[in-house]
């Protein structure tokens, strides 16, 4: 009797019992298609543990090599990952400006500007003011026969007429007439009809009288105003005149003497 053999081991006789057909032995099963096989690793030839397996269907990991120490290695910043440091040079020529090379800089542009302010000053007059003619105004208060209309006579060349305007309302009309003095400053004429007690606090915002002014044999009074003008306010049966603005009181009185 033979020994029993173990139950895994096949055995060696492939030859069939007398009257079968030959058996061929079955194939291990084809790994499927797109998976690398399996191998067993190999122990290294000098002892020690094999080497880790990569996973199936990853590609081995490879160390990389710096691109100095590679043989053949292309020194091509762009190929070997290393970028050149950027040159300072423009820095150190900003840098290297002087404040006398700012300084002309800065004069070249001041210049055409300079010379445009000039003309516009000189030649189209730029901060001079507008002047109107006031005549068509005054012509048109009179023609309304409401009051008698005054105006400045013998003032100076440089007393401008900046406005000049007449109106009807309901109880009485208003001629204003707008000067700008020699100092530089503003001053209104108004004449009207309206009662006094209606047209003073519309004109004047509430001014309070401050006493008599003598003025040309006439009565005036000194009156304050609206912010940092004063006025001087002339009381007659058939009409009021207030000279009004922020000029000083020798200029108030100067326009108020020259009408006539």
């Amino acid at each position: 009797m033979e020994p029993a053999q173990p139950a895994d081991r096949k055995p060696a006789d492939t030859t069939p019992p007398d009257g079968q057909p030959p058996v061929r032995p079955v194939a291990e099963p084809a790994p499927p298609a797109g998976e690398p096989a399996l191998v067993e690793p190999t122990a290294p030839a000098t002892g020690g543990e094999p080497a880790p397996r990569a996973g199936a269907g990853e590609p081995a990991q490879v160390e990389p090599v710096p691109g100095a120490a590679r043989a053949g290695a292309s020194i091509d910043p762009g190929l070997s990952g290393d970028y050149p440091a950027p040159p300072a040079r423009l820095d150190k020529q900003r840098s290297e400006r002087s404040p006398k090379d700012m300084a002309l800089s800065l004069l070249v542009l001041l210049v055409p500007i300079a010379l445009l302010l000039a003309f516009y000053r000189g030649v189209l007059g730029g901060d001079q003011p507008s002047t109107v003619d006031p005549t068509p105004a005054v012509e048109q208060a009179r023609a309304a026969n409401a009051f008698p209309v005054s105006q400045p006579n013998g003032l100076g060349s440089d007393w401008r007429t900046v406005s000049a305007h007449y109106q009807a309302q309901d109880g009485g009309s208003t001629l204003r007439i707008g000067y700008l003095t020699p100092e530089g400053r503003g001053v209104q004429l108004v004449q009207s009809n309206l009662p006094a007690d209606r047209l003073l606090p519309a004109e004047l915002s509430g001014g309070q009288p401050q006493g008599p002014a003598d003025l040309a044999g006439e009565s005036w009074q000194r009156y304050t105003a609206r912010g940092n003008e004063q006025a001087l306010v002339l009381l007659e049966p058939s009409r009021t005149v207030i000279v009004v603005g922020d000029a000083r009181e020798r200029e108030l009185r100067q326009l108020a003497g020259a009408l006539r």
